[in-house]
């Protein structure tokens, strides 16, 4: 099957509802590509999504309503080429040409020939007038609320935090040290002929997926999680023996961290709301070795009616996910600021519920994978303003992970890194009841 064909398949698929993330691994696991045809239909599949506002806005331009969704995704995905890959121009219009003419017949096949062609001459002109006329919003595919909240908050950086977020996202792999160990690893990648593009201590950013079919991850010696995500939960610093509560715990990938760094000793309650995603918690970690998390569901606003004290909190709270875009484009197109508004109350009441249950002395960590102040730093300011027995802590991150500290002691991994995913993390202690 031609690769075009089956990234028109793939987006299908995708229309029906399905998460492009899970779309993508299942159907690599159930074909056999070469490393690279996956990378090319990862980085076009993903493309597409992430740039459907321009690829539709110049296919409205040129045609009357498409009714054939092949078509559709045949034209988005040359254009999308032409626009944002290094590719032949010619080539992309004598492809789409012969894929329709085999499909379709040559009627259709020149109606496809045309648009692109149209497309091809206007090209640079179209980018210059969104540019000119203040589009960015179009030309980067960004909802036109979502273009005006970054430029309030990032002002002259808006065009590369806009950039950023569309970046095709590396796999990223931790090694689970309670199993296996990094110079383990590393052979393995070398057998694999995988290269690493980065390193972030125990989270390794590699350039295929294929390690995901691997009997390393079958086994848990190893576990897809992001370098942001590692570092929110290994801030905290749980020690053996001590009991800790990680609040919005599913899938488990932070709660594996902090089970690590404790040594598989003490106790952890991993909580979530979900009964489906409580079994989810407890296949993840058996299958990591750890023995010393009990998975409860439990609404973490409820967390302080327990009457229990803890040592170390995480709060990884439920957010919008802006900071993820790179890995689920489509989180783009679901929500808006009413949405932010929402998660921004109920971070706060699961920090509030988190808070009583500290024991004093204890520790703090707030999260989020999104990059708004409303669900970070205005977040924290007013806990603190009701909070006065908090203060913040000074943390240290790997040289390599960039970002700034916000005005109060908050990191946020933010559009100047190119690999990890933006992440909002900030350390709290009580220092009094």
């Amino acid at each position: 099957m031609n690769i075009k064909q089956r990234i028109i398949g793939l987006l299908s698929e995708f229309e029906k509802g399905k998460y492009s993330n899970i779309l993508l691994n299942e159907y690599f696991s159930k074909n056999n590509l070469s490393k690279g045809e996956r990378g090319f239909i990862t980085e076009v599949f993903y493309g597409v999504i992430r740039n459907d506002i321009y690829l539709n806005y110049q296919l409205e331009k040129r045609t009357k309503a498409i009714k054939k969704n092949w078509i559709k995704n045949l034209l988005k995905i040359s254009i999308y080429q032409a626009t944002f890959m290094n590719s032949d121009d010619k080539g992309i219009a004598w492809e789409a040409t012969e894929l329709t003419k085999n499909k379709f017949g040559i009627p259709v096949s020149k109606f496809v020939n045309g648009v692109i062609r149209s497309y091809l001459r206007d090209k640079e002109d179209e980018i210059k007038k969104l540019k000119d006329e203040d589009k960015l919003d179009i030309l980067y595919s960004y909802p036109r609320w979502f273009y005006e909240k970054i430029k309030k908050e990032y002002g002259d950086s808006t065009e590369q935090v806009l950039i950023s977020l569309k970046k095709v996202p590396y796999m990223s792999i931790r090694v689970n040290i309670l199993k296996y160990s990094e110079k383990e690893f590393e052979t393995l990648l070398k057998e694999l002929k995988i290269d690493i593009i980065k390193k972030v201590d125990t989270v390794y950013y590699i350039d295929s997926g294929v390690i995901l079919h691997t009997p390393e991850f079958k086994d848990g010696k190893i576990i897809a999680q992001d370098g942001s995500s590692y570092l929110a939960a290994k801030i905290l610093n749980p020690l053996p023996g001590e009991k800790v509560v990680d609040t919005c715990s599913a899938p488990g990938s932070k709660t594996a961290v902090l089970g690590e760094l404790m040594n598989n000793t003490g106790e952890i309650f991993a909580l979530d709301i979900h009964q489906h995603k409580i079994k989810i918690i407890e296949e993840n970690l058996h299958k990591l070795g750890l023995s010393n998390v009990k998975p409860i569901k439990l609404d973490a606003r409820k967390l302080k009616e327990q009457g229990q004290k803890f040592d170390k909190i995480l709060v990884d709270a439920p957010c919008s996910g802006y900071g993820v875009l790179r890995k689920k484009p489509e989180a783009l197109y679901n929500k808006n600021m009413n949405n932010v508004h929402e998660l921004s109350t109920l971070q706060y009441e699961i920090l509030d519920s988190a808070a009583f249950s500290l024991k004093v002395g204890g520790e703090l960590v707030y999260s989020t994978c999104t990059i708004f102040s409303e669900e970070n730093t205005d977040n924290i300011i007013k806990f603190l303003n009701n909070h006065k027995n908090f203060s913040v802590l000074k943390f240290d991150l790997p040289q390599n992970v960039n970002g700034h500290f916000d005005s109060i002691g908050g990191f946020l991994i933010d559009y100047t890194e190119e690999i990890l995913d933006n992440f909002y993390i900030i350390k709290l202690r009580k220092d009094f009841e």
